[in-house]
This record gives C-alpha cells, sequence and structure tokens, in this order.
C-alpha cells in the first residue's frame, strides 16, 4: 500500500468517520448517474449531426467540427481541477449549479443563430459539463462502503460505456427525422429534473463541505494553458498539416509548457489546485493508466464504426448509429455477470482478460470487406464493447480501494479526466489516423495503376466490357471503365485503412495487459490482500 493511503488508514484508525446519508444511497446513484450520463452523451451526440449544423448555419463542415473542439477543450480543463471548485464551493451545490447551467447552456446551444454562437455556448456547456462526472463518482464513493462500490460503480459503467455508444444513434434519429437543435433540447427536461433530485436527496459528508480554498492561480492557469493547446493540436492537426502548420507548432509548444509546468509547479506548491500526490498509491496511479486507455479504445472505435458504415457502405446516420446500440445491450447484461466474477477471481485477472478479450476483438473487427452486412457489422462492435464490462467497474474499483476517502474528490478528478480527455484525444487521433492511413496505402496502388501492369489492363478490359453489356455508347467505354475502376479502388484504400486501424487498436489493448498485473490482489471491493 502506498504512503498516502497508510497514512490515512493511521488517520481513519485514530478518528472512524460514521457518516451515512440520510436517504436511500441507491435513490442518489440513479439521480448523480443521470445527471453524468446526459453530460457523457453529449460528448458523441454531435457528432453525426456536424453536415447538418454546418448546412443550417451556413459554414463548412471544417468550421463546423469546432463545436466539438470547444466542447472537449473546456470539459478536459474543467474535469482536472473540478476536485478544487468543490471544496471551493462545497461538493453539492458546485454539482447542482453545474447541472442547472449546463441545462441553460444546452437552450441556448438549441437556439444559436450563427455558428459562433454555437462554439461560445458549447465552450460554456463543456466548462459546466465538466464538474459533473468527477463529482458524481465522488459521491458514489462516499455514499457506498467499500464492499458495496463494485455494484455501485455498475450503475456508473452503463452510464459511461453505453453513453458514447448511444449518442450517434440518437443523435443520428434526431438529426434524421426532427432537427440537430432537439440534441441539446432534450437535455432541458433531464437536467431540470436532476436538479431538483439531488437537492433534495445529495448532502455532503463531513469531509466534502465548504471550506476556504487558496486559489491556486499559477496551476489553474498552466493546466488551462497545457490540455487546452493539447486539444486544439491534436484535434485540427491533420485539417491543418500537422507540424507543417506554424499554427499547430504554436499549440504544440503551448501544449508542452502548459503540462510539463503544471506537474512541476502541482508537486511543489503548498496548496495545489490538484493533489497529485495521489499517484503515490500504487493501485490508483496503475487504475488511472488504464482507465485512460479504455477510455483511449472506446471513444476511437466508437467513431471509426459508424464513420465506416456511412462512408464505405452508405449507410445513414441512423442505421450507422444502429449499430453501436446491441453492444450497449451487451455491456449491460454482463456487468451483474462481471459483479460475481469479481467476487471470485482478483480483480486484476479479470481487468487483464478484459484487455485481452478486447485486443482479439478488435484484431478480428480488422477483417471488414466491402459488402459486409449489417448482422456482421453488428457483431464486429459488440464484441468490441462487450469486453468493457470486464474493465470499467473492475477498475474503478481496485482504483480507490487503498485510497484514504479524504483524497476521493482529487482521485475522482483524475481519474474521471484521464477517461475523458483521452478518449476526447483519441476521437480526434482516430480520424486523422484513418486519413493517414487512407493517404499511404493510396501512394502504394497507384504506382500499379499503369498500362504497363497487366491486372490493370485486365480490369479495364472488364469495365468495357460492362458498358457493352449494358448497351453504352462506345465513346462511353473509357469513360465507365475509368469510374468503376475508381470506386473499387478508394472502397479498396478505405478498407485497408479501417482494417490497419483495427489492427494498431488491438496492439494497443494488449500492449497494456501486463500492466495489469502490478495491481494489488484483491477481489470484490474489498481491501487488498498484502497492500497494508
Amino acid at each position: 500500500m502506498s504512503d498516502a493511503a497508510a497514512a490515512g488508514s493511521g488517520e481513519n484508525a485514530a478518528k472512524p468517520e460514521e457518516w451515512k446519508p440520510k436517504n436511500n444511497p441507491w435513490l442518489i446513484a440513479l439521480v448523480v448517474t443521470l445527471a453524468a450520463f446526459m453530460e457523457i452523451l453529449d460528448t458523441t451526440i454531435v457528432n453525426v449531426s456536424l453536415p447538418h449544423i454546418a448546412g443550417s448555419l451556413s459554414s463548412t463542415y471544417d468550421d463546423a467540427t469546432w463545436t466539438l473542439t470547444s466542447y472537449l477543450v473546456a470539459n478536459g480543463i474543467v474535469l482536472t481541477i473540478s476536485g478544487w471548485l468543490g471544496k471551493l464551493f462545497g461538493r453539492k451545490l458546485y454539482f447542482m449549479g453545474c447541472i442547472a447551467m449546463f441545462t441553460v447552456t444546452s437552450f441556448l446551444c438549441g437556439v444559436s443563430t450563427s455558428l459562433g454562437e454555437l462554439i461560445i455556448f458549447r465552450l460554456l456547456q463543456g466548462f459546466f459539463g465538466g464538474g459533473l462526472q468527477p463529482n458524481q463518482q465522488s459521491i458514489i464513493l462516499d455514499t457506498f462502503p467499500p464492499e458495496k462500490r463494485a455494484a455501485a460503480f455498475g450503475l456508473t459503467a452503463i452510464a459511461t460505456v453505453v453513453g458514447p455508444v448511444l449518442g450517434p444513434t440518437l443523435g443520428g434519429w434526431i438529426t434524421d427525422n426532427y432537427s440537430w437543435r432537439w440534441i441539446f433540447f432534450i437535455n432541458i427536461p433531464v437536467g431540470i429534473f436532476a436538479t431538483i433530485a439531488v437537492g433534495m436527496l445529495v448532502e455532503d459528508p463531513p469531509w466534502a463541505k465548504k471550506r476556504r480554498e487558496r486559489i491556486d492561480a499559477i496551476g489553474i492557469s498552466l493546466i488551462t494553458l497545457g490540455f487546452g493547446c493539447l486539444e486544439v493540436m491534436v484535434d485540427r492537426g491533420e485539417d491543418d498539416d500537422w507540424f507543417g502548420s506554424r499554427f499547430i507548432c504554436i499549440m504544440g509548444v503551448l501544449a508542452a509548457i502548459g503540462i510539463v509546468g503544471a506537474v512541476i509547479w502541482l508537486l511543489k506548491a503548498k496548496h495545489p489546485a490538484v493533489d497529485l500526490r495521489v499517484f503515490k498509491d500504487r493501485n490508483f496511479a496503475i487504475g488511472t493508466l488504464l482507465m485512460g486507455m479504455m477510455g483511449a479504445l472506446l471513444y476511437s472505435s466508437a467513431i471509426i464504426v459508424p464513420q465506416f458504415a456511412q462512408q464505405v457502405i452508405g449507410y445513414t446516420a441512423t442505421l450507422s448509429g444502429l449499430v453501436l446500440s446491441p453492444g450497449g445491450i451487451a455491456v449491460i447484461f454482463l456487468i451483474p455477470i462481471v459483479g460475481r466474477l469479481m467476487g471470485l477471481f482478483q480483480v486484476r485477472f479479470i481487468i487483464a482478460f478484459g484487455f485481452t478479450s478486447m485486443a482479439v476483438a478488435l484484431f478480428w473487427s480488422g477483417h471488414l470487406v466491402p459488402y459486409l452486412d449489417f448482422k456482421h457489422l453488428v457483431f464486429f462492435r459488440m464484441s468490441q464493447t462487450a469486453c468493457l464490462a470486464f474493465l470499467f467497474v473492475p477498475l474503478s474499483t481496485v482504483a480507490y480501494s487503498t485510497l484514504p476517502k479524504e483524497m476521493n474528490a482529487d482521485a475522482s478528478a483524475l481519474f474521471s479526466m484521464a477517461r475523458n480527455f483521452l478518449g476526447s484525444l483519441s476521437i480526434s487521433g482516430a480520424t486523422a489516423l484513418i486519413t493517414e492511413l487512407r493517404q499511404k496505402h493510396q501512394a502504394n496502388m497507384v504506382h500499379w495503376m499503369t498500362p504497363f501492369h497487366q491486372p490493370y489492363n485486365e480490369y479495364l478490359a472488364r469495365g468495357r466490357q460492362f458498358a457493352l453489356d449494358h448497351g453504352r455508347a462506345p465513346s462511353t467505354y473509357d469513360v465507365i471503365a475509368q469510374h468503376r475502376l475508381f470506386q473499387n479502388f478508394t472502397t479498396q484504400i478505405a478498407m485497408l485503412a479501417y482494417n490497419e486501424a483495427f489492427m494498431i487498436f488491438g496492439l494497443a489493448a494488449l500492449a497494456v495487459v501486463p500492466f495489469c498485473f502490478l495491481l494489488s490482489p484483491i477481489k470484490g471491493g474489498g481491501p487488498a490482500r498484502g497492500a497494508h
């Protein structure tokens, strides 16, 4: 066990805390998870609606992507300092304020009349949304004793895993049948209900009440600079030719300065905005690393599957979103089973199995073909998503197993930040990877498209024969043959790119398996054997 955890255990032994919530813990968990689910949904619900937003607001698709970038930038920054903000205002008051303002900014996004307005309101929406997930997790940690946290985290897992899966489906259906504005308006009734319910049910334990906090202006500024610039660099890098762009180079330098400077400052400051000492706990440090990788794989695969379905197979936004939905259902059914397995096997073995299974599923998904039917595409996605059931609850349980409760606020902020920020970076990174791989395979294949390569001539001959068989004019034979060749050429390039991307994701999942065995050998949600 870490020094921090040992100190915390000693303190708890000397001054035992007998605080318990007055209301039903499961009602509290349900209400706070509903608020977090609303925010998680908004991370991906906009993706499939961007072409409609661009057309409605008379802007280009490239400019419309700033509505996603602005949200992710603000969200990633606030995730990191949400623990400090909770101490400053009191956790319950801060949580309620975030829900209320998230609801208000959702309404403002829906009534925006220009792209500039929408970007500003999405920035504010991300700012207030960033406080929801860490505080939700912190409230659950304090509401449930360690032995019951695994079951409570199962509820959180449903929201965290199903949210990104359901987002594109719901967003596509709303956009196809109504208007993109309703992807924001649906937050309003949920937000109003969640604000009232939290006010009635949630209460702050003694260690989470409002207290006087010094404002770490330097730490907050460095965090804002580092994470903000990093998100912009990754999100806009592909469009701006990466480091061939002066703007991207500046963002990269500022991101490095901000992140390195923030780490140095936060380790030395007497009253830091985020207490990095939580990483002295081995279980929390390894658990956060693994959760970050899980988030990256979840979001990256969730963005390229519907992208493949729309761009290569030609699905509508709604149909491509429906490819993801059965995977979310699989997770819901598997989570109770995983909860039982955690009482029988060491949690680290379950986590290792989860990442290994995900690697196998991603390798299997790397065998896409141009005319893949809906059923097989759903099976590919289900195999990827089902593995998440073996990761989220076990990781959340083991990460906090040896951490003193006084550190829950900072730990929850950093834990959620790792998952969400790496997840948001992976959305941009996955899209950029597909583009890079397509360009690479195009460069490789174009060398064979020459009259000196006999298969090329044979393919053109079959194209001319096709035109002849369909009664086309002789003057169009070459045009039709070239057109068919170009269609097949672009499809093959896309297939090679998506298959290689899945192989890369599979290798990434496999690479973190050894880290699972650095976790303590615990079962269920109890203390680690040999960790004290």
